[in-house]
């Protein structure tokens, strides 16, 4: 069967899922490590970066777009029941790995902060807006590696659906990186730039890695 023909969503079996965990927490880890660690050494330096536009600070503040913004992990939980098998999840699970070093490299070149004032009303969803909000630390900013991630993700996925799938799925990813947006928590150039990152990544480094690891796993689908 060829892969355009395989069932977009499926059952991956226990032993996928198993290696798929493993590489998970494995690049929650790395995350932490880079994105932790950037933050953290910039908040011990004074240089920053603007990274903002005037008129972007009318931009209004939607607290209720925390939903979609926090709707990446719905990405990363999905992955291995549409990417069945080892070389596609291992693929895109480097890949991931490769950008965060490389906004890693980006936070510490070009330290920033957020232009917006710090929000007081909160809306109807307070306590999944702080649990964001500590999720995303204060300085890395440039590219938004939240929209980068989802975008990844999302390019990966659409290329196993149809054109319903590929519509729907792009506007998630349009929505993502509109709810960094109006959660006040990135500006413009950083999710252009997240967006950039991402699709460059999976154009040189997703189907490269994918090719070099096709012949080093199994490849049919449990």
């Amino acid at each position: 069967m060829s892969e355009a023909k395989e069932p977009f969503w499926g059952w991956p079996g226990w032993k996928h899922l198993r290696y798929a965990l493993l590489l998970s927490l494995a690049g929650s880890l790395w995350f932490t490590l880079v994105y932790g660690g950037a933050d953290a050494l910039t908040a011990h330096r004074v240089f920053r970066v603007r990274v903002d536009f005037a008129a972007e600070l009318g931009i209004p503040f939607i607290p209720e777009m925390v939903v979609v913004y926090m709707s990446i992990y719905l990405l990363f939980l999905a992955a291995p029941f549409i990417l069945r098998r080892k070389h596609e999840f291992f693929a895109l699970a480097m890949t991931l790995n490769i950008v965060i070093l490389v906004a890693g490299i980006c936070f510490l070149l070009l330290p920033a902060q957020v232009a917006f004032p710090r929000p007081e009303n909160l809306g109807a969803l307070p306590n999944l807006y702080h649990f964001a909000d500590r999720l995303s630390l204060n300085y890395n900013l440039m590219p938004s590696l939240h929209v980068a991630l989802s975008v990844i993700c999302i390019a990966v996925f659409a290329a196993r659906s149809g054109s319903l799938g590929k519509t729907l799925l792009w506007a998630w990813a349009i929505a993502i990186g509109a709810s960094t947006l109006f959660i006040h928590k990135h500006h413009v150039l950083d999710v252009v730039a997240g967006f950039a990152l991402a699709l460059a990544a999976y154009r040189f480094v997703y189907f490269r890695i994918l090719r070099a690891d096709r012949i080093n796993f199994p490849s049919k689908i449990p």
